[in-house]
């Protein structure tokens, strides 16, 4: 069974599976993040949708360095979960399968090449209490407090 972070589904409205990849991307104490602008402000774990026929390992190298300019090495599963939310970027409503790894922050490339984000880094337990979503704050926080080994 796979945890459910955030409101419950409402049973009235039909949810189509979306799975993704998302990173815990630690060094030096903070991690890096990426903060998204539409539909509104939202501080992420970098990473997103699997395309079809894409691997999660490669959609997760693929979504980090759209989101963050950086790539990555090293990743490890830690853990999945899932949430209902509505998509407004793709009027979708969706069962989010996350699938969440560490790994290792190697360089920056440049500038996300997706629009609308903008990478940062937070110190870990500050992230674990501002991240936009339960489930990401919950993994970000594991790591914080060493529960998670880095990437």
């Amino acid at each position: 069974m796979i945890r459910r972070f955030g409101t419950p589904p409402d049973t009235r409205q039909s949810y189509r599976p979306r799975p993704g990849a998302y990173a815990l991307l630690p060094r030096g104490g903070r991690l890096l993040l990426t903060l998204q602008d539409n539909p509104g402000p939202d501080l992420q774990l970098p990473g997103g949708g699997i395309d079809p026929g894409e691997s999660p390992l490669t959609a997760l190298h693929r979504e980090v360095f759209e989101e963050t300019g950086w790539r990555i090495a090293a990743p490890r599963r830690v853990g999945t979960f899932r949430r209902y939310a509505y998509m407004p970027e793709y009027d979708l409503w969706a069962e989010k399968i996350c699938l969440i790894y560490v790994a290792r922050p190697i360089r920056p490339m440049g500038p996300p090449t997706e629009p609308g984000h903008t990478a940062l880094w937070l110190d870990a337990a500050e992230a674990a209490d501002r991240l936009g979503n339960a489930g990401d704050r919950h993994f970000a926080a594991q790591l914080a407090r060493g529960m998670l080994r880095a990437g």
